[in-house]
């Protein structure tokens, strides 16, 4: 459990769910798994609810931005959907954060959101996203958009191929890109091809294309990382600038920069 973060983009982490498995070529190098390695943690592959943390975001005073199971997916297959409920009860009760819930699973979202919770709207201050490290997953987006809920976003995190193209913005909010860190084979989108990494060139056209497609769209646009080694290897600018834009503020600060 976390009070706060690291994650450029959120405020603290909560992870009443923990472990997962994996589902597509953007799990292949997992912080949560690395992390769950590190300290000795038990086998990541065992989704274990904790019952126990559900309230931990109400005794936070201070209104935060929480990023939901950083250390899971929350919509993961052996979650149950009575949990899922208990997870999102809390969340309404605490109503002067924001919580940001991620998941690779839309499918299963979509399920819960209309056969468990009826298809009500979900509260405003709970941002629902799906991850789409390339083109091949953009579907994820389409599912994402059958869920009723103010605000939609996407994180292409590890951006893994072009997804501009791709990506159908309608009805989304917010866009994160960010490089792949960790492991040897394909650990950033900034080191030499001689090693099996992308090549920076067509990484930083890759970005580029995610945010001048948020700027037409209208969408705020968050680059978070280039990766490398480390999650901060690579820095974060783009262009001479950080985009560092949020739902609320849809600025495009970063679009001003010299291609």
């Amino acid at each position: 459990m976390a009070s706060d973060s690291a994650i450029e983009w959120t405020d603290a982490t909560w992870n009443p769910v923990s472990g997962c498995t994996k589902v597509s070529p953007g799990c292949k190098f997992c912080y949560a798994e690395r992390l769950t390695k590190r300290f000795g943690q038990r086998d990541f592959t065992d989704v274990t609810l904790h019952p126990d943390r559900l309230d931990l975001p109400l005794r936070w005073r201070g209104p935060r931005m929480i990023f939901v199971n950083s250390m899971s997916d929350l919509f993961h297959e052996r979650v149950p959907f009575d949990f899922i409920d208990q997870v999102f009860a809390t969340m309404d009760r605490a109503s002067h954060h924001v919580f940001q819930v991620l998941t690779k699973r839309p499918d299963r979202m979509v399920e819960w959101h209309g056969k468990h919770d009826g298809g009500r709207p979900v509260s405003a201050h709970v941002w629902l996203g799906v991850s789409v490290e390339s083109a091949s997953y953009a579907w994820r987006v389409d599912r994402l958009r059958q869920v009723d809920v103010p605000v939609r976003f996407i994180s292409a995190e590890p951006l893994l191929g072009p997804l501009a193209s791709s990506l159908n913005l309608a009805g989304i909010s917010w866009v994160i890109s960010g490089g792949e860190s960790g492991g040897a084979a394909s650990r950033a989108l900034v080191e030499q091809t001689a090693t099996g990494w992308r090549p920076r060139a067509k990484a930083v056209q890759w970005v580029r294309d995610l945010r001048d497609g948020c700027a037409a769209a209208g969408v705020a646009f968050f680059h978070k990382q280039w990766g490398g080694p480390r999650p901060t290897s690579g820095g974060r600018i783009l262009d001479g600038r950080e985009c560092s834009d949020y739902p609320a503020n849809r600025t495009a600060t970063c679009t001003e920069a010299r291609r």
